[in-house]
């Protein structure tokens, strides 16, 4: 059993997920922009103000192109792309009350995903050198989680499971109310044998019955170093391991090298920072 990776959206969701975004903001009009003369053309460009890690041109594309089918515009990088500050991202040229009604939106979507990739990024390079994979979990942006789970990837991360419905992950609650670590296995077994079976223990003596059980991968709960290298020589490869919890940038490197097989931190796309944006109409 492997992790998940989750490519980019469909068309579809992402001209639906803008769609519900510019519904949000413009309702009945953009009054604003309706100052500007429906005659007016403009040229305008999109800059990073730091650097970073790029996600999200199809999202602020759909953005331009949904306000106004007659918008172009110019990519000078693509999602994955390494930023530096002041880069041009994309030109886009066409009415002007279009460009400017669009641009929030289009801007919100770029710098979220893009903020996500970023941090993903950061981690990624604390544990370069290293065997282990760093996940994501389910601490995503309501109704933007296959998105931000594409940014995970965009910035070097892996996806855990995209929800509740394509892998078990037993936790501590789950465990208490099927009667014990056998019996909740046993019953995911029982109920689907196909997917990825993981269980959450907290102290190696649960860990040892998470190994009897069969399960295909068992997440160390809040363990210290030693624990958890006290984990990987018990397990000796017969189940993949996932340390969790108190993940900072000062531990994640020293957890790497215990010989975990993955890192799962809510960081990722739960404390993103936004990448620092910004649209320029140019002379």
């Amino acid at each position: 059993m492997t992790s998940h990776q989750t490519p980019s959206p469909s068309q579809d969701r992402i001209r639906h997920q803008v769609a519900n975004a510019l519904a949000e903001d413009i309702r009945g009009g953009d009054i604003t922009a309706q100052l500007i003369s429906e005659e007016a053309q403009a040229n305008a460009r999109i800059i990073t103000r730091e650097p970073g890690i790029l996600c999200g041109a199809d999202w602020a594309e759909q953005a331009f192109m949904q306000v106004d089918s007659r918008v172009q515009l110019e990519w000078h990088a693509r999602d994955g792309d390494t930023l530096s500050a002041n880069d041009t991202l994309f030109t886009v040229s066409g009415p002007a009350r279009a460009l400017l009604t669009a641009e929030r939106t289009a801007l919100n979507f770029l710098q979220l995903l893009s903020g996500t990739a970023t941090r993903c990024h950061h981690y990624a390079n604390l544990v370069e050198g290293t065997n282990v994979k760093l996940l994501d979990t389910r601490k995503t942006i309501p109704g933007l989680r296959l998105a931000q789970k594409y940014a995970v990837t965009c910035g070097g991360c892996h996806n855990h499971r995209i929800g509740l419905f394509d892998a078990f992950l037993i936790k501590e609650n789950h465990i208490m109310a099927c009667g014990g670590i056998t019996e909740a296995v046993t019953a995911a077994r029982a109920m689907n044998s196909e997917v990825l079976l993981e269980i959450e223990v907290e102290s190696l003596a649960e860990l040892q019955l998470a190994l009897s059980a069969g399960a295909d991968r068992i997440m160390l709960d809040n363990f210290d170093l030693q624990s958890m290298r006290d984990a990987v020589a018990l397990t000796g490869g017969k189940a993949e391991l996932e340390a969790s919890g108190n993940v900072t940038d000062a531990t994640l490197r020293p957890i790497a090298e215990t010989g975990v097989d993955y890192i799962s931190i809510g960081a990722l796309t739960k404390d993103c920072k936004a990448l620092d944006l910004s649209m320029r109409l140019l002379d």
